[in-house]
């Protein structure tokens, strides 16, 4: 994307580019001067996939899971406060993460923000994405990122489960 110049589009996954190859400072090769080949019809970008009704819908999915889950199984709402707050922090981290993009400054490690989510800041990183446009486009991402959601989900309802039938003293 770096050897695309400015003012041109960005390339989109599957595109046909040429592209002069150099030596960067350290030795390494790059691409510079990235031009999207011409053809007879012009290819559209793909579709994504990880569209606003994906996100909004796993958000208000787990928001009735977690109410069945204090309904059946008593889990406290401090759980959900402990959600809500993660998600908020997550939020703020992507667009942190976002305006560092843009600014071309220290960004914040993809780790980091999949570790966020997966510790229960999911619900905030996905509204970020949609909202601020922000870490939708690189597939291995979001494949990673869904992951850590299911991944989450999973616990929460086995923990959830599991407390309810051993409960643990002081948390209601």
């Amino acid at each position: 994307f770096t050897a695309a110049p400015r003012g041109t589009t960005r390339p989109y996954l599957g595109q046909r580019l040429t592209f002069e190859a150099e030596q960067d400072e350290k030795g390494r090769m790059r691409a510079v001067n990235a031009e999207p080949v011409l053809v007879a019809e012009r290819a559209e970008p793909p579709v994504r996939p990880t569209s606003v009704v994906v996100a909004i819908g796993s958000i208000l999915a787990f928001a009735t899971l977690f109410f069945v889950a204090h309904v059946r199984w008593q889990v406290p709402w401090t759980i959900a406060g402990i959600y809500l707050v993660l998600s908020l922090l997550t939020f703020v981290l992507y667009a942190a993460d976002k305006r560092a993009a843009q600014t071309h400054r220290w960004r914040t490690p993809e780790n980091t923000l999949l570790l966020i989510g997966l510790v229960g800041g999911w619900p905030g990183a996905a509204a970020a994405q949609q909202v601020l446009r922000h870490k939708t486009k690189k597939l291995s991402f979001r494949r990673l990122f869904w992951s850590t959601v299911l991944l989450n989900v999973i616990v929460f309802v086995l923990l959830a489960w599991y407390t309810s039938v051993n409960p643990i003293p002081g948390l209601d």
